[in-house]
This record gives C-alpha cells, structure tokens and sequence, in this order.
C-alpha cells in the first residue's frame, strides 16, 4: 500500500489539447533543442518579441476585411470586437487567435493531421502514425466537403482562416517569429477550413475516443468472462441520480446523419463469397455466416498490441476522465430568476484551453470561451441566454474483430462475403530524419489498427463527419430554450450535456449527439466483424436524455449516468460513468440551501467536501471501534471521528482517509489482481488500482454498506474475511504510510503537506509552469483533482451567470493562465492568480464591456 502510494504521487498525465507539444519542447527531442533555459520570461529569445510587451492602441491593416473592425481589450486582456458583418467579426476573431495563440494553434493541427514529426523529429512519428490511421484530418476533410458553401459554418471558417492567415503575413514580413519556429527553422503553413476542423476534430477524440473495451478484454482474459462481467457491469451498482429520470418513450431507432470518413464503403467493391459469386452488400448478416473464433487469448493480444501503442502517446489520445460540472437552478430560490454554473475539467496547462473573448456583429452578441483554431463561442452567453457541457460519458467507440484467412491476407469476411481491405498511402515528413512510409487499412466498420491476435478496426462516431460548427453559430445566436435546442440537432460528437439558463427564468439540460446502437452483442470488449453487430442507427433527437423546468428546479449533470435502469436505449457500461459523488454532493447542497445565489454557486465550485468519505466512513470508524489500537493510531482515529469529510489542504483528516481509501480498494482487489495476473502495466489508465476504476469504486460502495461479507473481501485462497476486516488493514498501512512521510504527529498530517496542484506550461518548462501548490480537493469532491498526490486536472474553466427577475445578468467566469501564449507576456498568467483563489471576474457582452483600456481598428486592406 505504502509504495502504491508512493508511485500515485508521480502519475501525471500529459497536457490535456497542449499537452502534446511537451513531446515537442520539453527536454529537446529529436533534432529539436531543449527550450526551458532559452524560454525564461525576461530574458534568453523573449527579450525582443513583440508580444513580451502590453498591447497599445494600434491600427492594423487586416486583408480579408470588408470595412473596419473595432477591438478593445481590458487591462487584463480580454477581447471585445464589434464588426459591421458576420464575416469580419470571424476574420477578427481569427486574426486575435493566431495573435495570441499562433503556436497552441498549430500544434493541434499537427496533432490532429499527423504531421508533428515535420516539426519535432522522431519522438513525434508514434504520434503521427495514429493519428493518420485514425483519420482525424480525413474526417475534416470529408467534412468541409459535404459543408455547404453559403451556410454559415463555410463562411465563418472562412472568414477565420483569412484572419489567421493576416496574422502569418504580418510574421512573415516582421520575421518575429515565435520561439520555437526561430529555433527549429520550421514555418507554420497558412490555415485553412480543414485545419479548424482538425482542432475541432483533436478535441472530439480527446472528450469521446474510449479505449475501454480493450481494457475490458484484458479483464476478462485474465479475470475470467464472469467476475469480469459482474465486476464492470452496464448498470452502475451505486446509487445515480440522473438529471433525466424518465418516463422514457422508445421511438425506435434513427440513421446516422453522416457516413464514416474512416471506413471502406460497403458498396465502393464487390464482395465475394467463398464459392467467387457476388455478394449482396445491403442484405443482412446471413444466418450461415462462419463465427468469428472470440478467443480470450486473441482478444487480448490484440488489444494489447493497440494499448501498448497508445501508451506512447499523450493522454489527449483517449478520453481517460469524466469531465465536468454544471449546473441550473431556477423557481423561487432563485428569486424567479435562473442561475447557471459550469467548469469543465481537464488537464491544466498554460495557456489555457480556451480564449475568452466577447463578439458583436449583425448577427452575434455574445461572449465567453472560444476555442483557439475554431470559430464561435463555445461555452458562455448572449443577452438572452448561457450555457455549459459535460460530457456525456456515453459509448461512441467500437472495436471489431475482423475474420481474416491466411490464404486470404488482404480480406476480410463481411456479410457472408469477402471484401478488399481498402488502402491508404502517406509518407510521414521527420525533422533531421528520413521520412517514414505508412500504410493504413480500412473495413467497412474503420480503420485496421493491429493485425496481431486478432485483426481489429475501430468504428468511433468521431470519424464521421458532422455540422457542429453549424450547431454552435445557431446556439451562439439562440435566445430561447426552443432555438437553442432546435440548434442542437446538427451537433453529433462528443456527445455532450447542454445545460441551459436563460433570463426568462428556464433551465435545462440536453444531451445531443450520436449514440450508436448495435444490432447484437456486447459492446463492453470487441464485437465480431461479420457483420451481426454492426452498428445500425443511433438514439432519436428526441428520446436523446434532456429535462426542462422540471419541479425540482434543479437539474446537476457531473458526468453520471444521465438516465435510468429503465432507459430503452444502450448508452455505455457503468465503467463509462463518473461514480456520482460530484452530483450528490452538489444536489446535496443545493437542496438544503434557502436561496440559489450567483455568489453561491461560485462556493459551491470551489467545494472540497468528500460524499464518499460521507458515505463510508460511518462503516470505518465502526469497523476501529474495537479494534487494538497503538497511540499513534488511535490520534488518527479520534481526526477522523471529529473530521467534517472536507479534503481541505489544512486537514490532517484528509490526508488519513485519501491514505485509507487508496489503502483500501488495495487490500480488497490488489489479491484478486496478483492472483489473476491482469497485465496492469499494458493500460495502466485503465487497470492500475491506484487510479480506482470507476466500477470497482462502485462496487466497494455498495458491498461496504450492504455486503460486507461478499466473496470480493476473502483474497483468493485465504481465510474467509469481511469488510471491517479489509478496513482495519488498510487503515493499519495508511498510518504507517503517514508516518513515514509526515512524522510521527496525526495532527500535523496535513492534506496539503502532501497533495499539491501544477498547472503545466505548454512548453514543459517547469519555471513557465504555474504551482505546484498546496491544494485541497480529489477525484470525488466538486472542485476535482486527479486521483494521485501530485494534480494536474481540474476545473480549466469557471463560470457562473445569475438571470435576475428583471432579465439582468450577473455573469463571471476565470481560468488559469491569461489570454497569450507568450510567456513573456503580462497576459501569460495574470488570470491564474484569481482561479486558485477561487475569484470570478466578469463575463461582459461588448455592450457591457464599453471601449475597455486598449483600443484596436483593424482596417480592411485597401
């Protein structure tokens, strides 16, 4: 337990959206140079940039331009542009991210198009080579195609690279290039619509693409197909509280809007069957067709061979953590108005994920977080209504196993027929390297990522494409519940909850996107590839999980299971779900409270009340009650008796029960772990103890407080035990564990003497980094860190806005960085100094902002 411990303190994840450029800046990778010494603020290549300097007023000439576009900014650096047309406003707001962002921006692109080894050299090839056989830059492409040219999505993302593209001149022609570009030599090619797409496409995958039914083949390889079944089932064993508790209606199912960017077509070839006769592409599965072998052994070599690949990558490559808060209340509480609050987690990083900026135009007023490379406002208001996500947690990644035949090396067996394995030539460019030659291949249910085993595609609704800027235009321009939920029938991935307050006193959440739904099987571990478990439609708009006004007048979505038992539609396995701690505390609270503040919910954001200490720790102190205590133990005890489940950084109470409860899932599943051998190394993101499974927390839960004499509790082989039993255990290593890094004191066993918070450069650098911190919090309080002693997770966005009777809004938001990627820059991280205090600062519509400190014409070219 001690030394599990000890390796939880030094798991931290890569950089949620930036977190893949610590491949290219960190250390100096490849034939790139270690930055850290060269990146100092003051000094080394910053000295002379423009941008180490407070912006003043200017008057810049922008190509692309119409007429003249008004920007201001406050002394903090927040945007406010007002423009005579919707085009100029998005060539504005182009020209501000690549003034501000260049470098975050082009990152992700390369991300996303699988082009990082052209900057950074060999360590970015793993990278490349995935991302290109997933197919995030084919999905983009495929989606400017079907976009149509006088909708508004086309002319927005185009009016947006224009700006982008005015900023690459100006670079070009003033040779003040950032950083990275004058040491590597490398230039950021000019942007397009396809490369806003990618961004968008970069952060689909790292809120949706799910690796967990490789995982779960792992567990049933090496747990058995029972106990794993049983252990992650598809309906959590705890106790949820859905924002959506029915009644449901079944309204059958509905075909996905678009088709996969990423999959051979079923009708681009003619199949054949065994006898070399043609082979009915559209008639269902043939009842006759051959079974496909689903051999633990093989299941579990393929997906190992796939994890071990990705465990190369950053974090970003997978959705890995339940993501976010949000939440409504309206009635009188709320004194006939509506409140909103929203912070969406991820992993932390200077600069922030988001751009805060206000836009004005003919057909916009609205303002908020935007992010770097795209169009639009992403979370935020108007003067009629605001908004946030979580996400929604559900099942939009599928891995099948494609029956192949030696004889037949490149074909696979479909519908009763053989069909081409379609393929894909690239060469990836590598700095000081020669260029690497890959070759992707596609079924008809995507892309093939490993042939070993077992020869598995993916299917993940990412790859198709979608409208969802056209969703976000008309939400950005919505002004009531109806318009903002008609908006969202374009949006398709990630899947994502949309609460909703507005200043006539609504609220609401609804939870748009695709959900596919497969014809048969289990989709918790890979599905045969022949055809009888094809994914055939997704959930009807309408059936979709959603509320509005309900009599409550609450509605909490913090990534729990948004439905009930009784939902008619498959949506993921419980191990997708957040355990549900973060939405009872919130619902907890909110329900006692006499009235609903914008105030209060800015302290309900920043809470670090622990609901499941609430919950178990009643069962622990029972379990110690008799218990032959040492001196030193029973001080712990007595804390924890007199403990108030706040995982405050001053609370020695905190730090016992984060020892005990990591002690805890230790001594009751590390036995049954050893004895089946579970191959924690190949995904530890998915099968380290240490992290807690979702289902396994559950699980413990409910057989703490209802079972505890289950079976789980007797380590394989041992003498039969209970619950108490495994507790006194654990309890016993947390204190020997405290003791050894603390002293001998409890009562100076503070939380944050050994739990702190970091929030990342982009660079790496640590000295351009902010923190570590001692910080208070963990993966089950409102104010959430990851689950280890050392966070970088966490609320990358607060916001809150208060509706008043009148329709006034009270609006403020914060995150931790500033508004340049500059790190020289006075706007680097003047925000971070508010957000680790908790401290909102105002959310202001143009109009609210007036003129502000710092006045720019961008002018059109003449």
């Amino acid at each position: 337990m001690r030394a599990g411990i000890r390796r939880t303190a030094g798991v931290l994840g890569a950089v949620c959206t930036t977190g893949v450029t610590l491949f290219v800046f960190g250390a100096g990778f490849g034939p790139v140079p270690a930055l850290g010494k060269a990146l100092s603020p003051g000094g080394g290549v910053w000295r002379s940039a423009e941008d180490a300097r407070t912006p003043g007023n200017e008057r810049l000439h922008i190509p692309g331009l119409s007429k003249s576009v008004d920007v201001s900014f406050t002394s903090e650096g927040i945007a406010s542009v007002r423009a005579s047309s919707d085009d100029d406003l998005f060539v504005a707001q182009g020209y501000l991210a690549a003034r501000f962002r260049l470098v975050q921006m082009d990152v992700q692109r390369r991300l996303g198009a699988g082009r990082l080894a052209e900057l950074n050299g060999p360590s970015g090839i793993d990278s490349d080579v995935f991302e290109l056989s997933l197919g995030i830059r084919r999905t983009a492409e495929a989606t400017w195609a079907a976009t149509p040219r006088e909708g508004k999505a086309a002319k927005a993302l185009t009016a947006y690279a224009a700006g982008v593209n005015a900023r690459l001149d100006e670079l070009k022609a003033n040779g003040q290039w950032p950083t990275v570009y004058g040491l590597t030599g490398v230039r950021p090619e000019r942007w397009s619509p396809v490369d806003s797409l990618t961004v968008q496409g970069v952060l689909t995958q790292t809120l949706s693409f799910d690796s967990r039914p490789l995982t779960y083949a792992l567990l049933s390889n090496s747990l058995g197909a029972e106990r794993a079944s049983e252990w992650f089932p598809v309906l959590p064993a705890n106790q949820q509280h859905p924002y959506a508790p029915g009644p449901y209606q079944n309204l059958g199912i509905a075909p996905i809007s678009s088709p996969n960017a990423n999959a051979a077509e079923a009708g681009g070839h003619t199949g054949t069957r065994a006898d070399g006769s043609p082979a009915d592409l559209t008639a269902p599965a043939a009842s006759a067709t051959p079974a496909v072998a689903a051999t633990g052994k093989a299941s579990a070599e393929a997906a190992t061979t796939i994890l071990a690949s990705m465990a190369k990558l950053p974090d970003t490559t997978r959705h890995l953590y339940p993501n976010s808060n949000a939440w409504v209340a309206n009635g009188p509480k709320a004194g006939d108005g509506a409140l909103l609050a929203g912070d969406p987690h991820l992993k932390l990083s200077l600069p922030s994920y988001w751009y805060q900026m206000s836009l004005k135009s003919p057909g916009y007023d609205v303002s908020g977080s935007s992010l770097p490379g795209m169009p639009a406002i992403l979370i935020g208001r108007n003067a009629d209504i605001s908004w946030s996500l979580t996400a929604v947690q559900n099942q939009s990644t599928f891995f099948y196993r494609e029956k192949t035949d030696p004889e037949r090396p490149e074909e696979y067996f479909w519908k009763g027929a053989w069909h081409p394995v379609q393929k894909i030539k690239y060469t990836v460019p590598v700095r000081g390297g020669a260029p690497v030659p890959i070759e992707v291949g596609l079924t008809v249910h995507g892309p093939l990522l490993t042939k070993k085993g077992e020869t598995t595609a993916v299917e993940w609704m990412g790859n198709r494409p979608s409208q969802n800027l056209t969703a976000l235009l008309n939400l950005n321009a919505a002004s009531d519940w109806n318009g903002f939920r008609d908006a969202l029938r374009d949006w398709q991935a990630p899947a994502q909850n949309f609460a909703y307050a507005d200043r006539k006193g609504n609220i609401g959440v609804i939870a748009p996107g695709a959900y596919p739904q497969i014809a048969q099987g289990d989709a918790r571990g890979p599905l045969p590839g022949t055809g009888e478990s094809d994914v055939v439609g997704s959930i009807p708009f309408d059936a979709v999980p959603q509320a509005y006004n309900p009599p409550s007048h609450l509605l909490v979505t913090a990534n729990q299971r948004p439905v009930g038992p009784d939902y008619p539609y498959y949506i993921g396995p419980a191990s997708n779900f957040d355990a549900g701690y973060r939405t009872n505390r919130i619902l907890a609270e909110l329900t006692g409270a006499d009235t609903h503040t914008a105030d209060g919910f800015s302290k309900l954001q920043n809470d670090v009340t622990d609901e499941l200490a609430q919950r178990m720790l009643p069962k622990l102190l029972e379990a110690l009650k008799d218990a032959d205590l040492t001196p030193q133990q029973e001080g712990a005890r007595k804390l924890l008796t007199d403990w108030n489940a706040s995982m405050d950084a001053e609370s020695p109470g905190a730090a016992i029960w984060f020892a005990f409860y990591g002690g805890y899932v230790s001594e009751v599943f590390q036995p049954w772990w050893d004895a089946a051998k579970v191959p924690v190394e190949t995904d530890p993101a998915g099968l380290d103890l240490l992290r807690t499974p979702v289902a396994l927390m559950q699980n413990l839960e409910k057989w703490t407080l209802t079972d505890p004499a289950n079976a789980a509790f007797t380590p394989p082989g041992k003498q039969s035990r209970t619950s108490a039993e495994a507790m006194r255990a654990a309890f016993t290593g947390a204190v020997e564990f405290l003791d050894g890094r603390l002293g001998k004191d409890p009562g100076s066993w503070k939380w944050g003497r050994i739990h702190e918070r970091v929030v990342p450069s982009l660079t790496g650098a640590p000295s351009l980094g902010d923190g570590p911190y001692p910080a208070g919090g963990s993966p089950w309080t409102v104010n959430v860190a990851e689950n280890g002693l050392t966070s970088d997770y966490g609320p990358s966005l607060r916001m809150v806005v208060g509706w008043s009777h009148s329709g006034t809004a009270d609006a403020r938001a914060v995150y931790p960085g500033g508004q340049s990627d500059h790190p020289a820059s006075p706007w680097y991280k003047n925000l971070a100094p508010y957000w680790w205090k908790g401290e909102l600062r105002p959310l202001s519509t143009a109009d609210e902002q007036g003129k502000g400190d710092i006045q720019w014409t961008l002018r059109a070219e003449r």
